[in-house]
């Protein structure tokens, strides 16, 4: 039976997909390696944080982490590899961490951060979807002197409708765990949002399943064949072929069928990142979402608990969750929060996909006709997911060639 068009890979970027598509009236397959539930996407923070958050690739990034490194607080690990790819990747990686590359950035995250919270917002008024979804800001947190000095140099002026720079009276309110005495200061940035992203997944999945969207779960994909430019099939592991019209590839981080079948180099590493969701007391929680801007530690208050995210290791392929980086991630809060139970905690690993300047990859194959790539979202893949997926339905859809879009050409990876 040949297909409409098949995605493969079940994470945000090929849920969100998904949902246009068949919006527009293609019949659409995923194909999962797992059920989805124990994905990236499933493990993300749920801070959508388009706006006044800077990306990874930033200027001092590297000198931050050397020095939270000598204090034993750096969320950064990189492993020593023979990949000489991850090499690449990081030397790409400092090259992109300049003023001039972060302030384009940033535009073009706060431009596709509006649109993805407007999708999300339309998604749950007309399709009833419940996302625990919350657009009351992120606190950020500074437990360094010289970067919240830095931070204040750029918001030297007023503006009430997007930030707050708060008093320590202020931040008790908003996190009531901190310990003011070590806190530099914070800020609030009003525009930014929150959700519980493993919600998020199970409700589009749902959605996506009663709209008619085909599930193939726990079936994953090795190989493909070419022919006269075009994917004539896919191969799963259980030797099934799949033929379709059109092909999406969103595999994360995994990258070996767009390099083995289409002689595609993509720049993109996994960065393996952890999360703790656990209860807490209910006088600690906070507010809103809260990223420790030294720290690179995001908190967030969801329906039913409160969820950590942390940690940033480059070349490592263990999924296994590490004891000791939980510790870690742990001892870094409370050194600058008041101790408090954690119950029924629920550990989680996982593998950013990450390119060397925070854009995604995202546009149809330049050689093979009918594959397009929605993928590299790395830690941004829930602030993006119904923006990218939509302007990758668009090209599906009305058959558009990348030099077609301006989306493409603006916000894709393969272009910047």
């Amino acid at each position: 039976m040949k297909r409409d068009v098949v995605i493969i890979g079940g994470g945000i970027a090929g849920l969100c997909t998904a949902y246009y598509l068949q919006k527009s009236g293609r019949k659409v397959t995923i194909i999962d390696e797992a059920d989805i539930t124990n994905s990236t996407s499933f493990g993300n923070a749920g801070l959508l944080s388009a706006f006044d958050k800077s990306p990874l690739s930033c200027p001092g990034v590297v000198s931050n982490t050397l020095k939270l490194m000598l204090k034993g607080q750096s969320p950064a690990i990189i492993h020593p590899t023979l990949d000489f790819k991850i090499y690449k990747w990081l030397v790409n990686f400092i090259k992109n961490s300049n003023e001039k590359r972060t302030k384009k950035t940033m535009m073009l995250f706060e431009k596709y951060g509006e649109i993805t919270l407007n999708l999300y917002e339309k998604m749950i008024k007309e399709d009833n979807l419940d996302f625990d979804y919350h657009r009351d800001g992120m606190l950020s947190v500074f437990t360094e002197d010289k970067s919240y000095k830095e931070r204040l140099k750029k918001y030297n002026y007023t503006d009430d409708e997007r930030f707050k720079i708060f008093k320590k009276d202020e931040l008790k309110e908003y996190l009531p765990s901190a310990d003011i005495k070590k806190i530099k200061g914070a800020i609030l940035f009003k525009k930014n949002a929150r959700f519980d992203s493993g919600r998020v997944m199970l409700e589009l999945k749902k959605h996506l399943i009663d709209a008619g969207v085909e599930f193939i779960l726990n079936e994953k994909i090795d190989s493909m064949r070419i022919e006269n430019n075009e994917v004539k099939h896919i191969i799963s592991s259980k030797s099934v072929f799949y033929e379709a019209e059109h092909f999406i590839m969103s595999t994360g981080y995994k990258t070996a069928l767009a390099g083995k079948y289409c002689n595609k180099d993509l720049m993109m590493t996994p960065a393996k990142g952890y999360s703790i969701t656990f209860e807490m007391p209910k006088e600690f929680i906070p507010k809103v979402s809260t990223i420790f801007n030294d720290l690179f530690i995001v908190m967030t208050p969801r329906r039913d608990n409160v969820r950590f995210t942390s940690k940033l290791e480059i070349g490592s392929d263990d999924p296994a969750i590490i004891e000791k980086q939980i510790d870690s991630i742990k001892k870094n809060f409370f050194e600058y929060n008041q101790t408090f139970e954690m119950n029924n905690e629920v550990y989680w690993s996982g593998f950013r996909p990450l390119t060397p300047n925070d854009i995604p990859l995202i546009g149809r194959d330049e050689d093979v006709n009918n594959l397009t790539y929605c993928m590299g979202l790395g830690w941004l893949g829930m602030t993006f997911g119904p923006a990218l997926g939509s302007i990758v339905s668009d090209l599906v859809v009305n058959d558009k060639k990348n030099a077609q879009s301006d989306d493409i050409l603006m916000f894709s990876g393969f272009y910047q």
